[in-house]
């Protein structure tokens, strides 16, 4: 029986009830083929109307799910020969962020992404996906790195944040995101970025400042999390639903507000149900992106970049502020 979240217990009896009826079938004691044919049936019945109205909280729970596919669960079945590279070259290596080179397509890019584990061990070791300052330093160091060997940058978005610990803060957390943000909107290759699960707050922005930002569909990209936001205005954990309703966390409000720029459908059910598909629908989006970003010229990419980002927050009829005379100015 698979890892029901708790919006899907419906599911979860109707599966039991299954179990119950063709374990006695087999035992000989009963002919319920029929019963059996009825709840599989109830069941996709009820699986599709539950999938088709799903609140911003619950997304926020699929995109949590710890069997979601992750970063490198994309690198190694998208590309070959991908080649890890590690460290800041100032302080260490943070395993919440992991990078380098791969053959996409035939073509060398750069693919960097943040990485959270599956198990609990693995994600102790990975800080849950909550990158230290040295983390976003390592992302930096190869975004460079591939813009001097002119090649194409895709980053994997999913983190609850960047972690908030004294250390992190000793350490520069702050800069080393606004340096991220900074370097990026520079960069003169062309940057794709999907939000694969968990999009939170400047963690997720780090890798973010691109030229085209995808979503899957039952992912969340908000400046704070839902849990946060409840914390902060209402001092009740209980909003938490009224929060994540009142953020537009997902991926069709996104869209809607002009954040991003496209959403990769999931399988019924989410991502981590069947790992071979969205792998295959996240590979397509990517090449359809990269085919049209990689006729552009360098310049070409950062005038329609900056464009980009200035349009974002144009509310009340006000147009964006004209961009400057050269992006590199």
């Amino acid at each position: 029986m698979r890892d029901y979240l708790e919006f899907e217990q419906p599911l979860r009896e109707i599966e039991e009830k299954i179990e119950k009826l063709s374990a006695a079938a087999v035992g000989g004691k009963i002919s319920a083929q029929n019963d059996i044919r009825k709840l599989r049936a109830k069941y996709a019945q009820v699986e599709y109307e539950l999938y088709q109205n799903l609140t911003p909280w619950q997304r926020t729970q699929l995109a949590r799910h710890s069997q979601r596919p992750s970063t490198l669960d994309y690198i190694n079945e998208l590309s070959r020969d991908f080649l890890e590279l590690h460290g800041d070259r100032a302080f260490g290596d943070d395993r919440a962020i992991v990078g380098g080179f791969a053959r996409f397509n035939d073509r060398t890019v750069m693919m960097i992404g943040h990485q959270k584990g599956k198990t609990l061990k693995e994600r102790m070791q990975r800080n849950f996906g909550m990158p230290n300052p040295e983390g976003y330093r390592k992302a930096l160091r190869l975004m460079r790195m591939a813009e001097k060997f002119n090649r194409p940058i895709i980053t994997f978005i999913d983190t609850p944040g960047a972690y908030p610990g004294i250390g992190a803060e000793e350490r520069g957390q702050a800069e080393a995101i606004a340096r991220n943000l900074l370097v990026m909107s520079r960069l003169t290759v062309p940057i794709i970025s999907i939000v694969i699960g968990e999009g939170g707050s400047g963690g997720a922005l780090a890798l973010g400042v691109s030229d085209c930002v995808l979503m899957l569909e039952h992912s969340v990209y908000s400046v704070i999390s839902p849990e946060g936001c409840a914390a902060i205005l209402w001092d009740n954990p209980a909003k938490v639903l009224d929060a994540a309703s009142a953020l537009k966390i997902t991926a069709k409000d996104l869209l809607d507000l002009g954040i991003i720029d496209d959403i990769v459908p999931e399988p019924l059910g989410g991502a981590h149900r069947d790992p071979k598909a969205i792998c295959t629908l996240v590979g397509k989006a990517l090449t359809n992106q990269l085919f049209d970003l990689t006729d552009l010229s360098a310049e070409q990419l950062l005038t329609r970049r900056e464009q980009k980002y200035r349009k974002i927050g144009a509310v009340g009829g006000l147009s964006p502020a004209e961009p400057h005379e050269s992006p590199t100015s």
